[in-house]
């Protein structure tokens, strides 16, 4: 039974690949988001189509910028950013472990160290610093805590689900079976939808960039205001975690960073103890 839902998901996912892989070459999003949604969609397959359509895929030609720019689809573009970088790292870490027949405990810590070290310092910052003037420094300390608050809220997710499943499939662990491949994915699946409502802080105290539509003629990369369809400075975002402005107008202190920090951690920390439990 479980291998012929693996073989209609992998079918699923393949096709939905290909759609988006050939499809995405015409949507005016910025290249690193484009990447980003293919990867996306790899891992969730289906439900990373759907996620594609309705969400960054342009309905008719001219419209992506007010069509992205609600604050929904921002925070859509925000946590694929966060869950498809991140999710390289994860998954190398996952195979890795598995290799090396680590401990629970060492695993899961290896995971979450590539994880979040690929999607820091290579998806988020270095792929983004353009949008920091340019500086890979400026774009590593601005894109930390916004990386950190994601990667605890996606590993939250991840962890108990893989751990259980992995427990309850024979041949879940093997990198060589669909059946481990198939874990992955709805681990980072059950992920991203935890990562979401923290992604939906972030975007609208301007902590994180959502969409963006980069137009044919070279023009640099538009981020977008949700509350009037009109545009931002990508320069501009997360420049200090003090005090930000947000898509909404609201702003984040010191004190609010803190608290949703410590959330995520709380976050992470009961997804352990669930997996623990299992």
């Amino acid at each position: 039974m479980i291998d012929g839902v693996i073989l209609v998901w992998f079918i699923l996912t393949f096709a939905s690949l290909l759609f988006v892989a050939v499809d995405i070459r015409n949507t005016p999003e910025s290249p690193v988001l484009k990447w980003g949604f293919i990867l996306l969609v790899a891992y969730t397959g289906p439900v990373g189509l759907l996620l594609y359509v309705i969400g960054c895929r342009e309905p008719l030609k001219g419209l992506h910028e007010r069509y992205v720019a609600v604050l929904w689809r921002q925070v859509l573009g925000s946590t694929m950013h966060c869950v498809s970088g991140d999710g390289v790292g994860i998954l190398a870490g996952a195979v890795i472990g598995a290799y090396l027949h680590l401990s629970s405990g060492l695993h899961i810590t290896l995971e979450y160290v590539l994880g979040f070290g690929f999607g820091w310092l290579i998806f988020q910052a270095l792929f983004m610093r353009d949008s920091q003037g340019g500086s890979y420094r400026r774009a590593l300390s601005n894109t930390f805590l916004p990386e950190l608050v994601s990667m605890n809220a996606l590993m939250a997710g991840m962890v108990p689900l893989m751990s259980f499943m992995m427990a309850s499939i024979p041949g879940a662990h093997n990198p060589l079976a669909a059946r481990f491949w198939f874990t992955m994915s709805m681990a980072l699946l059950l992920g991203f939808i935890l990562a979401y409502p923290i992604n939906w802080w972030l975007v609208s105290r301007n902590l994180k960039h959502g969409m963006m539509t980069v137009r044919p003629n070279g023009s640099p990369p538009v981020a977008h205001d949700s509350r009037d369809h009109g545009t931002i400075d990508p320069q501009t975002m997360g420049d200090t975690h003090d005090s930000h402005a947000g898509a909404d107008g609201k702003t984040a202190t010191g004190t609010e960073v803190a608290i949703v920090t410590i959330i995520s951690f709380v976050m992470l920390g009961v997804g352990l103890i669930v997996t623990l439990v299992l």
